[in-house]
């Protein structure tokens, strides 16, 4: 049997297969698995033993078709669900399932405040699209493998972290799913340990800001003087915003002793290592189905606002203005020494 999985994006979301991959090839017999990605993804998957091959999307979605023709697949778990994987499925017209999206459910959470969301992970709805393939749930959580190029040694990192540090997440694609700069600086004040910032490019300028924020200096501006009196600054920070791709970040997480992340793919990353992860929401809502799966989690939400969640995705500025959800978080936790 010939299996082909479609998820095209992002990176939370592809990790999130990563079980449905597993058991399709652990519990089918003589099955080839294979996989479509986007290009800029296929990085995630390209050391998942239970792959037999993966194919990738660029521009030409007619090129890729032509190659998922030439496999003859006796089936497609469509995990993305969208008009371009609707058509590769009309396409190469093989028998197929999809994971139910939950679009009508989320627009009645966001817009009119009818709660009729199940109490459903996201992965437990990919493992009920590939249920006709004839597999069953298993309980090993997420998975992620690092090729062996990309595992940063520890002696990488600045000699003040290579006993022990905690990493902090501060990317995501959206402004609201992110703590404003005050706000991560009293986090790291709070974790009062080695602290190593991850997040993509895009991050990079702010995790500089928080790295000398957090040095003893001269010449602060005054509203950054006020803060660090009031804080004591007693933390330590290493930006690796920007400094690492997305599988020496995973190697990062892997050796963190625990992780603080906003809702973002290196959130689940961790999971598939089973952090204890302290996991911080903005606009959007854990139930949605995208909070840690199966590992030990602290959700961070200012809960009883009315206007959350203002979004199932996100947006680049805070539609009311206030940006409570972020700014009205308590940190409420303590890291033994």
């Amino acid at each position: 049997m010939k299996v082909l999985i479609i998820r095209f994006s992002s990176i939370g979301d592809i990790v999130l297969t990563t079980p449905v991959i597993r058991t399709i090839k652990l519990q089918v017999e003589n099955v080839k698995v294979h996989f479509a990605v986007k290009k800029e993804y296929a990085a995630i998957l390209q050391a998942n033993p239970y792959l037999d091959k993966i194919h990738t999307l660029d521009a030409d979605l007619n090129g890729l078709i032509k190659k998922l023709k030439k496999e003859k697949f006796d089936f497609i778990v469509d995990l993305h669900n969208n008009l371009r994987t609707r058509v590769i499925k009309s396409r190469l017209r093989v028998k197929s399932s999809g994971f139910y999206k939950l679009n009508i459910q989320k627009w009645l959470r966001v817009n009119l405040r009818i709660d009729l969301l199940p109490n459903h992970h996201l992965v437990d709805r990919y493992m009920a699209a590939a249920k006709p393939v004839g597999i069953k749930p298993d309980t090993l959580g997420l998975e992620y493998f690092i090729p062996e190029k990309d595992e940063v040694e520890i002696d990488w990192l600045p000699e003040d972290f290579r006993k022990e540090f905690v990493a902090v997440v501060i990317g995501g694609r959206h402004y609201t799913k992110k703590l404003p700069f005050d706000r991560l600086v009293e986090l790291c004040d709070r974790i009062n340990k080695p602290i190593v910032l991850l997040g993509g490019n895009e991050d990079e300028e702010t995790g500089k800001r928080i790295e000398v924020f957090f040095e003893k200096r001269n010449d602060q501006p005054e509203v950054e003087k006020t803060l660090v009196r009031k804080l004591g600054k007693k933390s330590i920070i290493f930006n690796a915003c920007g400094k690492f791709n997305i599988n020496q970040s995973a190697s990062i997480l892997r050796q963190s002793m625990l992780v603080f992340t906003h809702d973002t793919g290196l959130m689940h990353i961790a999971a598939a290592f089973k952090k204890q992860i302290y996991s911080i929401w903005g606009n959007t809502i854990p139930e949605f189905g995208m909070y840690p799966y199966r590992t030990p989690f602290v959700i961070f939400e200012k809960k009883g606002l009315k206007c959350r969640p203002c979004s199932k995705i996100g947006f680049d500025h805070c539609p009311k203005g206030h940006f409570r959800c972020m700014k009205d978080l308590k940190f409420d936790f303590y890291i033994p020494d």
